[in-house]
């Protein structure tokens, strides 16, 4: 049981407040944002609006069998999503130290961004209130969104499941 509820807790984190987070949806523009990747360095959102499409994936948590299943599969397809003018970007709550020893030890070559504060997943509403035990904690859903050169929503996926996902989403990106 002990095990079973750490588990749990580390997929998931306190909450400060309780409040619901409406989901975006296609057609609406991306939030922007700016957040440090795996080596510390600043990416933000705009520097891609008119130069590349984006996709940007939300993950629970650095290497967890889902996670790395599905930052592998979106790093074995890079060079195909740079052949369509797209860049692919991880995004979790872990931290950039994190970020670096997941990427370094599964050989990801994809960027992974740290949003240790929750504030992007807030505004991309994938953050979602769950009770265990009469303790409310946010977990963070798997979720991506395709942002075209414009910088507007092309495809919205809440709830992703990881195997098979990138083959999914370069299909969204060969359509744009």
């Amino acid at each position: 049981m002990r095990a079973a509820l750490a588990a749990r807790q580390s997929m998931c984190f306190r909450i400060g407040r309780i409040g619901s987070i409406a989901m975006l949806q296609t057609g609406q523009p991306a939030p922007s944002f700016t957040l440090p990747d795996a080596d510390m360095q600043a990416i933000s959102l705009s520097e891609f609006k008119g130069r590349k499409h984006v996709v940007l994936y939300f993950y629970p948590r650095d290497g967890t069998p889902g996670c790395i299943l599905e930052a592998a599969e979106f790093s074995d397809h890079e060079d195909e999503f740079d052949k369509h003018d797209c860049v692919v970007l991880g995004v979790s709550r872990d931290d950039c130290l994190s970020h670096a020893a997941f990427r370094d030890k599964h050989g990801l070559s994809i960027a992974l961004l740290s949003d240790d504060d929750g504030a992007v997943c807030r505004r991309y509403g994938v953050l979602q209130e769950k009770e265990t035990e009469g303790v409310r904690r946010e977990c963070l859903v798997r979720s991506t969104f395709v942002i075209d050169k414009g910088g507007v929503l092309r495809h919205v996926h809440y709830g992703v499941s990881p195997r098979g996902h990138a083959a999914e989403i370069f299909d969204v990106i060969r359509r744009l």
